[in-house]
């Protein structure tokens, strides 16, 4: 597979990393929304580690990018930006977290929680027989079940979704690509967690040079507390929006969407 899909026209100076671990293919309308600025790559995150992503990102941008390069990271995306950045801060000029966990594991107990709190009878039971499946070792087409589950916390995870079906077919060529890799979420997912336990997911916030901006919206069940706090005393250079009537995924919502935008193209720019 070819993990790299670009929009607009070299310099490519802005790159968009999609969440997961293992979401393919979710940032292409933000990259295809950023291209009008100029040149966006869209690296799709293919290692099963996490040192092998941070690797593969690395590679993808010394390639192809113009660097120092703007780093625009979502949900999982937005944590491997940070380490990415942590590790190589000559590659960017500027990281923008959208959506990002929790950098402090007291902040992410509750963000399930909050989820399961959102879904009616018929969801509620569909998650525990997801969840089961999940846990089994023996279960076939973890891929299509990661999916499935994905899709149902997506429910939980949006305040008002835009009614978006047209836009999906008109790109359904790019949406083939938008595929769930169990492989690829267990193995990354289990190391990062571990950072974050530990506190040096955190701690890498002192070898980030360049500035960072959080975008994060206020019915996202991965709270904003868990963004703001830890790294407003980590980071030399932090800034902190807060979006309204808003759930994980910014793009998507109907009240929200155009004051992200508004927002990610400022902060860009």
């Amino acid at each position: 597979m070819i993990n790299l899909r670009t929009y607009g026209a070299p310099p490519f100076n802005l790159a968009v990393i999609h969440g997961g671990p293992g979401a393919w293919g979710e940032m292409a309308p933000v990259a295809r929304e950023l291209s009008f600025l100029g040149g966006v790559l869209e690296p799709l995150q293919t290692a099963v580690t996490l040192e092998g992503q941070v690797t593969e990102l690395r590679d993808v941008l010394e390639e192809h990018g113009t660097l120092p390069i703007i780093l625009t990271g979502f949900s999982w995306g937005a944590m491997l930006s940070f380490i990415f950045t942590a590790r190589h801060p000559q590659f960017v000029k500027k990281l923008i977290l959208v959506g990002s966990g929790p950098y402090e594991e007291k902040y992410a107990a509750n963000i399930m929680r909050t989820r399961i709190s959102r879904l009616g009878k018929d969801d509620l039971e569909n998650f525990r027989r997801l969840t089961e499946a999940l846990d089994n070792p023996s279960a076939e087409n973890r891929n299509d079940i990661l999916c499935s589950f994905g899709k149902l916390m997506s429910k939980a995870d949006t305040y008002d979704p835009l009614l978006y079906e047209d836009e999906l077919l008109a790109h359904e060529d790019e949406m083939l690509d938008c595929k769930c890799r169990y492989e690829v979420f267990r193995g990354v997912w289990e190391e990062a967690s571990g950072l974050r336990r530990s506190g040096k997911l955190l701690g890498l916030g002192r070898e980030i040079r360049c500035q960072v901006v959080a975008i994060h919206g206020d019915y996202d069940p991965h709270p904003f507390e868990g963004v703001l706090e830890p790294l407003s005393g980590s980071l030399m250079d932090f800034k902190f929006i807060l979006l309204e009537k808003c759930g994980h995924k910014p793009w998507i919502e109907t009240e929200a969407k155009e004051r992200f935008y508004e927002v990610l193209k400022h902060e860009i720019q």
